[in-house]
């Protein structure tokens, strides 16, 4: 499909349990965002953490994508919707005209074409998905599950997602509509197994576990400073606002999600820990000099 996926754009060399942490970033051609990842088992002996990050073209638009896909039961869930939903998205053919749709069928195809490729399987794996896509001057996040997203504008801390818990009043109520449960079992959990109220795949629970993302639009402009995405391991720890704090002295943004990781890893966070940080280029025109070192491994 002639994608400009640079090198630098690849995030194909996914983290295994046995691997150490691996980071990387780069920046789009147009230099309208540059991004950086990082992701470590942390604590867990299995590695359930995926991610993606990526640029395309689309219809001449240059595209950001960015994702972070936290498994349960399995890894199989994550690592399915991180190679296909971005794939199926921009194959959509409303994705420009009518990103918002096109989102939110994406999600729902990604969720039942994984639920088809599972027949055989006997195990029940999940995913949440917590994505951010860059269209020209929209920043559009889609939220399925309790992985996170959060900005920095005007240089405050703002949840651009909500944590889908099966506690929240309106999911129990539509959970209990569909003929659902929540119990408290060590937490709130749907039908006393799963703590989140949203997911992939979940196919045991999937008439009360839906794929239905919330989606949230913002506006790129000289406010927008950056955007945080990660998996609970980080939030399970680190509130919105000392996420921000710590990002904003780091101008790259592979150090600065790498900065996270770590934080949350010393917390005592008992989870995978997986970050991506974009960085808007509007609070800073010029500086170009923090970006010179993208690309590495680190």
């Amino acid at each position: 499909m002639g994608y400009l996926n640079s090198v630098l754009s690849s995030s194909s060399n996914q983290v295994h349990a046995d691997d150490a942490p691996v980071s990387g970033g780069g920046l789009s051609q147009n230099g309208k965002f540059s991004y950086g990842y990082a992701s470590s088992p942390g604590k867990r002996s299995s590695m359930e953490d995926f991610y993606e990050t990526r640029i395309d073209g689309v219809d001449g638009e240059v595209v950001g994508l960015f994702g972070v896909f936290d498994g349960h039961g399995g890894a199989r869930a994550a690592e399915y919707v991180k190679q296909n939903l971005f794939s199926n998205l921009i194959r959509h053919p409303k994705f420009i005209s009518d990103t918002k749709s096109a989102i939110a069928d994406a999600y729902s195809h990604t969720d039942s074409e994984f639920l088809k490729s599972e027949n055989t399987q006997n195990r029940d794996a999940g995913s949440t998905a917590s994505t951010a896509i860059l269209v020209g001057d929209r920043l559009l996040v889609a939220n399925v599950g309790d992985s996170r997203a959060v900005i920095c504008r005007g240089g405050n801390a703002i949840a651009v997602s909500r944590d889908h818990k099966p506690d929240q009043t309106d999911e129990r109520q539509r959970i209990e509509d569909a003929g659902g449960f929540v119990m408290w079992a060590g937490t709130w959990r749907v039908g006393g197994v799963l703590a989140v109220s949203r997911a992939f795949g979940d196919r045991l629970l999937k008439q009360y576990v839906v794929a239905d993302p919330e989606i949230q639009e913002e506006k790129v402009d000289s406010s927008l400073e950056f955007l945080i995405l990660a998996s609970d391991g980080l939030w399970d720890v680190v509130t919105n606002e000392e996420a921000v704090s710590m990002v904003k002295p780091i101008k790259d943004p592979e150090d600065a999600a790498k900065r996270l990781m770590h934080e949350a890893y010393q917390r005592g966070s008992a989870d995978n820990i997986t970050v991506v940080v974009v960085r808007f280029p509007g609070d800073q025109e010029g500086d170009q000099e923090g970006s010179s070192s993208h690309g590495g491994s680190g």
